[in-house]
């Protein structure tokens, strides 16, 4: 990815209530707030993964997946022996 250009910094004023208003491209995001030290704060977005699905970004979950997917794109699905298949899969074969 390129580099952007660093935009200039903006001034902020912090209201009565403690909050910032980063912008409207922001609505909605994580952030992560770091304060290097008192008054130093670095701001950056963040995405959150829910701790139910940490395990899928796990390297053998990952390349699991990922070896999964390469079989799917040289086996397309097809409707031959559907019956068949789901009388299997009702018994809980695989």
């Amino acid at each position: 990815m390129a580099s952007a250009l660093p935009l200039p910094a903006a001034i902020k004023l912090v209201g009565s209530n403690g909050q910032i208003s980063l912008g409207k491209q922001y609505a909605g995001r994580h952030v992560l707030v770091e304060e290097s030290e008192p008054g130093v704060w670095i701001v950056r977005t963040a995405t959150v993964i829910p701790d139910n699905e940490r395990w899928l970004h796990e390297p053998a979950a990952a390349a699991s997946l990922q070896a999964a997917m390469a079989w799917s794109d040289c086996h397309p699905p097809a409707d031959a022996d559907l019956d068949e298949t789901l009388k299997r899969l009702d018994r809980g074969e695989a």
